[in-house]
């Protein structure tokens, strides 16, 4: 592998002269650093990253960690990430898997933001004690170097439940996630606690926030052959689309004999027909509030955690009006 040493020697400069060259230094002229830039392209040198970063312990890259990219979920978060850390100079390496957690004891990025229901809680208490520095979007950890952006899944499942229940329903149908996903039992329990508060029966069916899983537990539920209207709450939008795909395989209308509530008002939700009645939140502000508190306690500023609100979107798939 090429190094600085091959350059300087081609050159016919000092180390430290392609150093400044190569890093932007104005210890260079501009005349020299072209000479060394198109050295160094002509004998294909490649900047070892990990010297670089063991040198100046900061690689301004924030590892983004998901628990699959699967669905069209995180294409508006990643968008917002990236936009709010290039305005800070960082750039983003999204990661997924059990190795990808070492960039962070080994420094190879300079926080970490989270939203992974597999990655342990008690691994991310570990790196913080250490003094990295990390934002979570899927669980609350109490500590000094952990900080907290959470969707306000309480509240919009509030939303979705009085939407059911304004509307006449007399027995709710809830498509679960994953039972080690933060949002996923905040949406489950909080939806408990209304309907029990409101006198409204219910069935918990399994899912785990996969569309497949929104058609399998659309199938055990027509299975039983409810009463019509049928009503539903898929904890997410990819399930809640799952049970459109496994309904138009029967008699049954989406808007006449079920209605269906989802959350995440994810894009494809509203180009299906009828289109689905979902609780929104604006994902794009999700990671570029995520973007902000990480370099900002990088930095070694003060950090609040924050909540991210929810609306209601109505759509035809769920008349009642």
């Amino acid at each position: 592998m090429v190094g600085i040493k091959d350059i300087a020697k081609k050159a016919g400069v000092s180390i430290s002269t392609v150093s400044y060259a190569l890093n932007g230094s104005p210890k260079v002229t501009e005349e020299t650093r072209a000479r060394i830039q198109a050295i160094a392209r002509d004998l294909n040198y490649v900047p070892n990253m990990a010297a670089r970063t063991l040198k100046r312990r900061q690689t301004n890259i924030i590892g983004v960690y998901l628990a699959d990219y699967a669905g069209s979920f995180y294409g508006q978060l990643l968008d917002g990430i990236k936009k709010s850390l290039e305005t800070f100079g960082y750039e983003m390496i999204v990661c997924s898997g059990k190795k990808s957690h070492l960039f962070i004891p080994e420094r190879m990025i300079d926080g970490a933001i989270i939203l992974d229901w597999t990655f342990p809680s008690e691994e991310i208490e570990r790196y913080a004690q250490r003094g990295h520095q990390i934002v979570v979007l899927d669980r609350i950890l109490p500590h000094e170097n952990i900080h907290q952006v959470l969707l306000d899944n309480k509240g919009g499942t509030a939303l979705a439940i009085d939407k059911l229940i304004s509307g006449g329903s007399q027995h709710v149908f809830l498509l679960a996630g994953p039972k080690k996903s933060y949002d996923s039992q905040e949406r489950l329990t909080a939806s408990i606690k209304e309907l029990t508060r409101f006198g409204i029966s219910y069935d918990v069916i399994a899912g785990d926030f996969t569309e497949p899983s929104g058609f399998r537990g659309a199938e055990e539920i027509l299975a039983k052959q409810p009463m019509k209207p049928i009503d539903i709450f898929a904890l997410n939008d990819e399930m809640a689309i799952g049970v459109y795909k496994y309904v138009r395989q029967t008699d049954y209308k989406i808007g006449k004999d079920i209605r269906i509530i989802g959350f995440d008002n994810t894009e494809l939700g509203a180009f299906i027909q009828p289109r689905l009645s979902t609780i929104s939140y604006s994902k794009h502000r999700w990671g570029m509030i995520a973007s902000e508190k990480i370099v900002k306690a990088i930095q070694g500023e003060q950090v609040e955690d924050e909540h991210i609100y929810t609306t209601f979107i109505d759509g035809p798939s769920f008349p009642n009006q």
